[in-house]
């Protein structure tokens, strides 16, 4: 027998009774959780979600109530031929991801209608399937070297065959408007296939890639993001972020994925934070906004523009009151209600020889003043009794070779 795990999430198989064979792969980022597939189907439907190459998936038709279940290699319409993909959503969970992903069912009075599911994929199918992922690669590196040869401006960053080996999809990246129609007259004499480009940007391109993140796991991209949501430097302000480039761009060069993650949570803790267009009037001068902590619910205020001078921290709630005041010609006594309390810097109750700020002058007492040393004498003298195990310590262990030490011999 004879297996080998390639990267559709498939594991591919061969024996003499059965042929070719293929199984479905949990885990990855094609890899569904299916939340819903223990609780009753309550809308019965017969579409399914199929799942082919990276991120690209559609809705198919189950015209011959086919008993169909995750994980299922079937053929599936194409345009022209066929094609095999892996059933990855079933029941409701198909018309949840339909309406989440904005997908609507085409009106058959209008000509339109959903593409159909033909069979489960037979062992002549998977075989043909496996032969095209496998020039998958080299067909890849042959467009990159001819679209250089042509000058155009573009990279081939993937391909996708069909199937039935007679399509392809050619996905590349440019970052302006390409004129392609020679090339694909190159790769149709080239390959002997049908062409189909497809444009992706920088983000599709870095989660075909792959990469670590600067936190230090493998980027979202890459793992488990399918579908790319609009990022804005709007979720960085929101979020009181730097708007440092080089510190908000990915490896895409594009703003982060996780830019988008707290932004709701930050968005809504920011409605009940006032907007402080005019400095606070207290009866000891302004108070100007110097800065926000939204999720904690407070505001700091100084008395300069410019620096932190006499900077007062105080709830959301009192500066609501504060502006009210003020618009009603009022001025505070203090912005703060709350006492202050002093600060009180207490000594520490203890103290060992590594806290001591002079514990690196008592070592190589060679160096240093004979007065030093001969206080350092003295001082081991007075300690009596206890100089012994104490001067060990301080001076090193007694003798004649460390007499240079703390003033030092551990007899006292």
């Amino acid at each position: 027998m004879e297996e080998n795990r390639i990267n559709r999430s498939c594991a591919f198989r061969y024996t003499p009774e059965e042929g070719h064979t293929a199984t479905a792969v949990e885990g990855g980022k094609l890899h569904e959780t299916p939340w819903l597939e223990r609780f009753p189907q309550h809308v019965p439907t017969d579409i399914f979600e199929i799942r082919f190459k990276n991120t690209r998936r559609s809705y198919y038709q189950n015209v011959n109530n086919l008993p169909l279940k995750r994980g299922d290699i079937v053929a599936v319409e194409a345009s022209p031929g066929h094609d095999i993909g892996i059933v990855s959503l079933t029941g409701d969970m198909v018309a949840k991801q339909m309406r989440r992903m904005g997908f609507h069912i085409p009106n058959p009075q209008t000509g339109g209608e959903l593409k159909k599911i033909y069979r489960l994929a037979k062992p002549y199918d998977i075989e043909r399937w496996q032969e095209a992922i496998a020039q998958e690669h080299e067909t890849m590196i042959a467009a990159r070297q001819i679209a250089a040869d042509m000058g155009l401006n573009m990279k081939i960053g993937d391909v996708e065959y069909q199937g039935d080996k007679i399509k392809a999809i050619f996905y590349y990246i440019a970052d302006e408007r390409v004129d392609f129609r020679e090339l694909i007259k190159v790769f149709a004499e080239r390959f002997h296939i049908r062409i189909e480009m497809k444009q992706i940007g920088a983000r599709q391109e870095a989660g075909r890639i792959g990469g670590i993140g600067a936190c230090g796991r493998e980027l979202c991209c890459s793992s488990w993001i399918a579908n790319f949501t609009s990022v804005t430097t709007s979720s960085a302000r929101v979020q009181e972020l730097s708007l440092n480039p080089q510190k908000l761009a990915g490896q895409c060069s594009k703003l982060k994925c996780c830019l988008a993650y707290e932004y709701d949570l930050y968005a809504d803790a920011r409605r009940n934070v006032p907007r402080v267009r005019e400095p606070l009037q207290a009866m000891d001068g302004e108070y100007h906004l110097v800065k926000t902590d939204v999720l904690a619910g407070v505001m700091s205020f100084a008395s300069s523009k410019d620096s932190m001078a006499n900077m007062v921290t105080i709830p959301v709630e009192r500066v609501k009151e504060i502006m009210a005041l003020n618009r009603a010609g009022q001025k505070v006594e203090k912005l703060s209600t709350e006492p202050v309390a002093e600060k009180q810097v207490e000594e520490p109750t203890y103290r060992t020889e590594e806290d001591s700020i002079t514990r690196f002058d008592r070592k190589g007492g060679g160096n240093r003043p004979n007065r030093n040393r001969n206080k350092s004498r003295n001082r081991n003298r007075n300690r009596g009794a206890q100089g012994q195990g104490q001067s060990g310590q301080q001076g090193g262990s007694g003798g004649s070779g460390n007499k240079q030490q703390q003033g030092g011999n551990g007899q006292g």
